[in-house]
């Protein structure tokens, strides 16, 4: 019995490090709106930055560890192609929605990528969608609509609608490519990951914005958003998604657009409006429920 007792906690102990490490993840990403702000690039091109030098840095980790070997990931190449498609394409979708889309709109539909995880859920990974999952799944989305603001304002198009939905979907293929990896470490499929969206963003600035040079003031964030909030942050994400369970992936997800207002308001000064501060109360709460045990 003690043996047993033992192993479990040790299980526990175990599912608790990735938890830590998948919020650490989330925090990390809430951050990215303060950097952002003191960069002059456009978002696409701030995004084509950090995928290479978080590709950079990952890649020349794997490198380092020489432990790399074809042979090993090819039985999973093709989900961690695919994740990588996903995740280029999923940034791509999400800035010509907020072109065509105000940003509150684009914002929100963007969040239903893990939502949709959440509700396939039983039949993707076969985790039983219990009462408690589906409460919490709504209290979350209520705060999500708090959180976003006004979505009335500014101009609708079908096309904007259909690349913000667009964009949740690849959000959704993100997380389920990458819970189907089971063998390839966390460090091996960020930097392969990366690498990917980097070609992929590098089409889509390619063929839109252009090239623009950075700023000298730009470059410590450039250097902080590359290193730390994409090198870092998708080795944590990565690694900690494939050991959770994907309902417990999609709702903690939730994090990171609290976190990123809660930044904005401590980091910028941005006032928080009694309906945000509402929202980020409910979706905290909901991340939580739907984390207690049944």
């Amino acid at each position: 019995m003690k043996s047993v007792t033992a192993k479990d906690n040790k299980g526990n102990n175990s599912s608790g490090i990735f938890y830590v490490m998948y919020v650490l993840s989330m925090l990390l990403f809430g951050t990215n709106g303060y950097l952002v702000s003191h960069i002059s690039l456009q978002s696409s091109q701030i995004v084509l930055v950090r995928t290479l030098i978080g590709g950079i840095l990952l890649s020349a980790m794997v490198l380092l560890q020489n432990d790399f070997t074809f042979s090993r990931i090819k039985p999973e190449l093709r989900n961690l192609l695919a994740g990588g498609i996903a995740l280029g394409l999923n940034w791509v979708a999400l800035f010509a929605a907020y072109r065509m889309l105000n940003v509150s709109l684009a914002t929100l539909i963007y969040y239903a990528g893990p939502m949709l995880v959440l509700l396939f859920s039983p039949w993707l990974f076969r985790e039983a969608l219990t009462k408690r999952k589906l409460t919490a799944i709504i209290i979350v989305a209520v705060g999500l609509l708090c959180i976003t603001g006004s979505i009335a304002a500014g101009k609708l198009s079908m096309a904007g609608l259909v690349t913000a939905v667009g964009s949740a979907l690849f959000y959704a293929a993100l997380i389920v490519f990458n819970k189907r990896i089971k063998n390839t470490g966390g460090l091996q499929t960020a930097a392969i990951e990366l690498d990917v969206a980097f070609v992929v963003v590098l089409l889509y600035v390619l063929f839109t914005s252009g090239f623009s040079y950075p700023l000298a003031t730009d470059i410590p964030y450039l250097l902080t958003i590359g290193l730390l909030n994409t090198g870092l942050a998708y080795f944590l994400y990565f690694s900690s998604m494939q050991r959770l369970p994907a309902q417990s992936v999609a709702l903690i997800s939730y994090i990171d657009p609290v976190s990123a207002l809660l930044f904005s308001a401590w980091l910028l000064n941005e006032n928080m409006t009694l309906l945000q501060i509402a929202g980020a109360v409910f979706i905290i709460g909901g991340a939580i429920l739907g984390e207690l045990g049944d």
